[in-house]
């Protein structure tokens, strides 16, 4: 029961209703006894800044940040973790006594569903679809994490080349870049041993909408991880799947990153089993 006890955390984003953040975190509370709950928060690109001052204002825990603001709400925050800075998005807040501490847990979630699946990208090559907020968090983890090579596609081909140019600095393997409709996709795709799409292409209610890449183009022997959550399975994956390809749905990268913003705002462990039947709960209605 909510009472004048009960920490208050949310999500704010353009748009927020479809979000299944706050059925997983909502079950997360109360399977951990807390007196906590967690609701959506519309926040247009003009309400940000007063959306912000209002997480102080109200004293709420902290809240998770979703599109289009990850990278426009850290200049509004006290402080953000190195790897966020790193990024350049914020997807998670905390709120410590009024001072702003902004996190990305995207790409830790990222790693900790691969590892889930049984997947080592040590020396692996990487084809990464997209280049906006999810793309950035996953590739700047996976840069960092041994594999040999990380070639970048996007629809606009300046920006997956600003990613590759960003992503230079740190990383520790091959970085290149290309357009989507370029003559370069067919090559790496059949080379590769990981596809990550972190477009939204496929997501619902466009879940009709042809796969961002070719399935003809894929070989057995790729991993194929979809960002997307909602379907869980995408035409990418069915279709991946098809070709005799391992899958992976975005599912999985949304439970971690929720998990690890729930231990940021509570201190407490997750309850990642109880997060994950949620989510799949919602999906499959």
């Amino acid at each position: 029961m909510i009472n004048g006890s009960t920490r208050v955390y949310g999500i704010i984003g353009d748009p927020v209703a479809h979000s299944l953040s706050p059925l997983m975190q909502n079950r997360a509370f109360g399977d951990c006894g807390l007196n906590c709950c967690y609701v959506p928060f519309q926040v247009d690109t003009a309400g940000l800044p007063a959306a912000i001052a209002a997480v102080r204002a109200l004293g709420l825990g902290g809240v998770n940040v979703t599109i289009p603001h990850k990278e426009r709400v850290m200049e509004h925050l006290d402080e953000i973790d190195r790897s966020a800075t790193l990024i350049g998005a914020v997807n998670t807040i905390v709120n410590r006594d009024g001072r702003l501490i902004g996190y990305n847990t995207d790409g830790a979630g990222f790693l900790a569903s691969l590892h889930d699946g049984g997947f080592d990208l040590g020396g692996k090559r990487v084809v990464l679809l997209g280049a906006g907020g999810a793309a950035r968090a996953v590739s700047f983890v996976m840069a960092q994490s041994g594999i040999s090579s990380l070639t970048v596609f996007d629809v606009i081909g300046s920006k997956a080349e600003k990613l590759a140019a960003d992503l230079a600095p740190v990383a520790g393997c091959l970085i290149a870049a290309g357009e989507l409709a370029s003559d370069t996709l067919p090559v790496a795709l059949a080379e590769a041993d990981l596809l990550v799409n972190a477009s939204p292409v496929g997501m619902f209610p466009n879940h009709e909408a042809r796969p961002p890449v070719d399935p003809q183009q894929l070989t057995g022997g790729t991993l194929v991880y979809d960002l997307v959550y909602n379907p869980l399975r995408t035409k990418l994956i069915s279709e991946a799947e098809a070709r005799g390809c391992r899958v992976l749905s975005g599912a999985g990268m949304l439970v971690y990153q929720g998990a690890l913003a729930f231990e940021l705002w509570t201190g407490r462990r997750a309850p990642v089993g109880t997060m994950r039947q949620a989510l799949e709960e919602a999906v499959q209605r």
